[in-house]
């Protein structure tokens, strides 16, 4: 099934990456990532020099699935990171705002009440 949802973790590339790559290439680009990573299928993200152009890569069962987005006018906003950082995980919010252009970086997010599990 074709899904990316709330309950995966996205993993933000943070070196401009070449389109041109497909499959091989861009798994090849995290496969140190991809083997450190806790047990699960983290969802990859790779956005180009120019940031116009994101690409979407995650396993699903028994294959990879490859997204890809090329705007037509605007660029993707990254967030906040250093520069030593190869990957930023964001959260399924983050990645929403991020294809929708909005600015991730002036967002300042409410105050909400969070059930613990013990509670549950």
């Amino acid at each position: 099934m074709f899904t990316i949802t709330s309950t995966q973790k996205f993993q933000l590339y943070t070196e401009a990456t070449d389109m041109r790559k497909s499959f091989d290439g861009l798994s090849g680009l995290v496969k140190d990532f991809i083997e450190a990573l806790p047990v699960g299928s983290p969802v990859f993200v790779f956005i180009n020099k120019k940031r116009d152009k994101i690409k979407i890569l995650h396993w699903e069962g028994n294959g990879y699935l490859l997204y890809y987005k090329r705007l037509e006018e605007g660029t993707f906003e990254l967030p906040r990171y250093e520069i030593k950082q190869s990957l930023i995980q964001l959260s399924y919010t983050q990645m929403v705002m991020l294809i929708d252009g909005v600015s991730i970086l002036n967002i300042h997010k409410r105050k909400r009440y969070l059930q613990s599990k013990k509670s549950i």
